[in-house]
Order: structure tokens, then sequence, then C-alpha cells
């Protein structure tokens, strides 16, 4: 009895956390101008939802649209490239440990701790020519997503037999045959969780974008906030519906691939 009152306990508070916000954007998102204004949970007296959304679409020059594409591109490019890189390190780090391994273990820690430093980056990127651009700033989401990637992969890796590399070397493969053949495909739990994981946290990223590539030609969806507030008055309604637009592509995401995504954690757990 206890456990179940504990159970609807924390369903109560996981809906008041998460479920009323949700709520509050949604109500404020399809009311008129006078009304979102207002700081209240009132039911709307006049639904404008299909101009809201229109009027938010075609807000600086479709800048929306231009930011989804951007936004797109981003998320698929860096994603892509933190879970190649971090399934090959993780299974490097497991396979086939060295002097050089702690040193390693330390850096991804400290990829973990360590907040990042801007002002150098940027610095950095300036002198390679990647400040302002699309692949400077996935290289940027790449860097500062590697480590948590890392740590999941090689948990996995910890669980996947030895046998399966000695069998498929002597079979004859190279290296990175044995690793994008036989290893990769085992890997595809984890891999789901940390796609899902890493898109939500790539698409959502406010301050990446802001610090590293600015401007309005290279908006990303967070940054399209900018466009409904200023610094005497604020469009709610248009604000409460850009935020429900760019919030509902990560919530599906995650009721899509929810069980994918605890599946994923609980094998690299239990593995290693």
């Amino acid at each position: 009895m206890r456990r179940h009152l504990m159970g609807i306990a924390a369903i109560l508070v996981s809906g008041v956390v998460f479920v009323v916000p949700f709520l509050f954007i949604a109500i404020n998102a399809m009311k008129d101008r006078q009304q979102s204004a207002l700081p209240s949970f009132d039911w709307p007296t006049s639904f404008q939802p299909v101009q809201n959304f229109v009027d938010v679409v075609k807000a600086r020059d479709y800048m929306l649209i231009i930011a989804f594409i951007n936004s797109t591109i981003l998320t698929v490019a860096s994603v892509t490239g933190m879970v190649v890189l971090a399934a090959m390190v993780a299974f490097v780090l497991q396979r086939r440990a060295s002097r050089w391994t702690p040193l390693v273990n330390f850096l991804v820690l400290s990829g973990l701790i360590i907040p990042p430093a801007v002002v150098p980056t940027i610095w950095v990127l300036q002198k390679l020519g990647l400040f302002k651009t699309m692949p400077g700033l996935i290289l940027i989401e790449i860097a500062f997503g590697l480590s948590f990637a890392i740590l999941l992969f090689r948990a996995f890796i910890a669980g996947v037999p030895r046998e399966l590399d000695e069998a498929a070397v002597i079979d004859g493969a190279g290296p990175l045959r044995l690793f994008f053949r036989v290893v990769l495909p085992l890997l595809r739990p984890v891999a789901i969780t940390v796609v899902v994981v890493q898109s939500v946290a790539v698409f959502n990223d406010f301050t990446y974008p802001l610090y590293f590539l600015p401007g309005d030609t290279n908006a990303t969806v967070q940054l399209t906030l900018y466009n409904f507030s200023s610094q005497y008055s604020t469009q709610y309604h248009l604000l409460f519906m850009d935020v429900l637009l760019i919030t509902i592509p990560p919530l599906l995401m995650f009721l899509f691939f929810n069980r994918q995504i605890v599946a994923g954690m609980t094998s690299g757990a239990i593995k290693g």
C-alpha cells in the first residue's frame, strides 16, 4: 500500500512539474494579445490559434522556418558525428587499455565537470576561420556532448563478449571493419539512447548558438524567442505560440522513443 501511495504521489508531482507548465503555454498560445498579457491561468474567451500560428511563422521574413532548417542541420550533423566518434573512443578505451587510458578517462570526466569557456572557444574558432559558421557550431556541439556519449557507449561495450572481436580478427577483419561491421551494430540500443537524448539537447540548445553562431540568417529555433520580446513590450501570445511550436518536436521524439531510451540506459548500467 505504501508503494502504491508513493507511486501516486510521484505521478502527481510529475504532473504538476511538467504537465501544468505545458498546459499554461498551450492555453496562452491560443489567446489574443490583451488576454495573454494578464498573469492568469484563465480559459481564453476568444480562441485564435490559427492567427497566432500564422503571425509566428511570418515574423521577421519567416525566420522560424529558417531557424527550423538550421536547427535540423545542426542536430543531424552534430548527433551523427557524436555517435560515431563516441562509439569509436569508447571501443578503444574498453578493449585496448594502455598507459594513456587513465589520462583519457580523466579528460572524458573533465568534459562533464568543467564548464565550457566561451571567450577562449571563440578565439579558437576565429583562428580556425569557423566563428559564425555552421561547421564551427557543429564541432562545438560534438565536443561538449562527447563525454556523456562516451560514458554510455563504454558501459555498454563492457558487456559485449570479446570472443566476437577475436572471431572477426581470425576471419581477417581489420580494425575499421571489426568496428563498423561487428561491434557498431551491437550498440544499437545505446546508440538510440544517445541519438534521442543528444538530439533533444542540441535542438533545445540556446547558449551555444547565441555565442558561436550569431546573426539573423544563422538563427536556431530557440533564438526565435527574441522575435516577440523587447525592452519595453512583449507579445506574449506569439511568444507562447513560438514556445509551443519548438517544444512539440522534442516532445514527440521522447514519446516515440521512450522505451528505447530506457532500454539503452538500463542495458548499459547492467552490463557495465
